[in-house]
């Protein structure tokens, strides 16, 4: 398969029947990865469930994936957290073509909060084999996803940009530049108003930070 139109078919019934199989509990989304991040969903069932439709992006995972942090990106069976705070049993699992490269996902969220208060008789259904929480931003629009990047890598470093050396903001840069933010289109430009400084610094900080991340690891070599 060299794009997922070539299975859409397929794809397309999956995707209403593992959500008919499970309910209105289950949101399942088929993802395109091989044209703009701003507009990955092509399918989606219970889109309530994260408040997504059609049209719009993936999440970080994704992006990490695309960025080449991950081999092999598949997760099964963990846990993350929509905006409005439900938890979510999750697993997203990605296509490749025949050169190897990553075309599309199919992922599924399985709404739990209610089972999670639940009596205590249910308590196996919902946490038997569950893995750690992973930390998963669903959003409408590329924007929110890119904000939410930004939030998580200046928690990350541990300061307000007002009071940031340049050694942080190379950190968080980097940290960025990990989950994939420089893919989404003009992530350059927010991130540089955001840690207020010129494109020419960012691509500097980019570079220094690759050399002493080379350096570091000749090192430990």
């Amino acid at each position: 398969m060299e794009h997922i139109r070539d299975e859409s078919e397929l794809l397309n019934s999956l995707v209403k029947g593992i959500a008919a199989q499970f309910g209105d509990n289950c949101e399942v989304v088929l993802h395109d990865l091989t044209g703009s991040y701003e507009s990955t969903i092509t399918a989606i069932e219970n889109g309530h469930i994260t408040g997504r439709k059609i049209g719009d992006p993936g999440t970080n995972l994704g992006l990490e994936l695309l960025r080449g942090n991950h081999v092999d990106g598949n997760k099964f069976n963990y846990v993350t957290q929509t905006k409005d705070g439900r938890i979510l049993r999750s697993t997203s699992i990605y296509m490749k073509n025949n050169e190897g490269k990553t075309i599309g996902a199919l992922c599924i969220n399985f709404d739990i909060t209610e089972l999670m208060v639940a009596e205590k008789t249910l308590h196996s259904l919902t946490s038997t084999g569950l893995q750690p929480e992973v930390k998963e931003s669903f959003v409408s629009n590329v924007s929110d996803l890119l904000d939410a990047l930004i939030q998580e890598a200046q928690e990350q470093v541990g300061k307000p940009v007002a009071v940031m050396a340049k050694e942080d903001k190379m950190k968080m840069i980097q940290l960025l530049d990990r989950k994939g933010a420089f893919l989404i289109k003009k992530g350059g430009e927010k991130i540089c108003s955001y840690l207020n400084i010129s494109k020419y610094t960012l691509y500097n900080y980019l570079e220094e930070g690759k050399s002493l991340s080379e350096a570091e690891g000749d090192e430990d070599a």
